[in-house]
């Protein structure tokens, strides 16, 4: 049986993750005004993600009989000046989410909740591969800088996925 203070602590990463779908779907809509379509489905791609990752949360907490309350997302932002921008932002937010796991792991450790440290742990994996696809971007962007030939071929291949 979960407890109350995990269910409360899952129901806040539930938002934690909608946010985040959030913010991939605001990425996604300025990359396609700044004509970078490649990017915008990569941003759109990773929204989808996001809102499998919530919904992974919401089927657990049903699973244990407990109450999933969904609040309200805060705004995100609406515009980046690059590419690169984006995706520097999305490397820290990723960083960002990796804590929010760890700590839902050390709880559900604290707690003796071995039910909650396994489905956890597909999460910790996951971030690992998410913090390192968006390193990876950000040094290719990077290296690239103002060569608009190179981006438009890098974007491409984000388009891709």
């Amino acid at each position: 049986m979960i407890s109350i203070k995990m269910q409360e602590a899952i129901n806040a990463q539930i938002n934690a993750e909608m946010w985040s779908a959030y913010l991939y779907l605001a990425m996604s809509m300025d990359a396609e005004d700044k004509c970078l379509k490649g990017m915008a489905h990569w941003f759109h791609k990773q929204y989808e993600e996001e809102m499998e990752h919530a919904f992974k949360f919401v089927g657990y907490l049903q699973a244990q009989q407990a109450k999933v309350i969904l609040h309200p997302i805060a705004e995100v932002p609406a515009t980046w000046q690059s590419a690169l921008a984006m995706f520097e932002l999305t490397l820290e937010h990723e960083k960002k989410v990796t804590r929010l796991i760890h700590a839902l792991c050390t709880l559900a450790i604290n707690e003796k909740d071995y039910a909650t440290q396994s489905l956890l742990q597909w999460f910790v994996n996951e971030q690992v591969e998410e913090v390192n696809t968006a390193h990876d971007i950000v040094e290719t962007l990077r290296r690239i800088g103002n060569d608009q030939y190179h981006l438009y071929e890098y974007d491409h291949s984000l388009g891709k996925r």
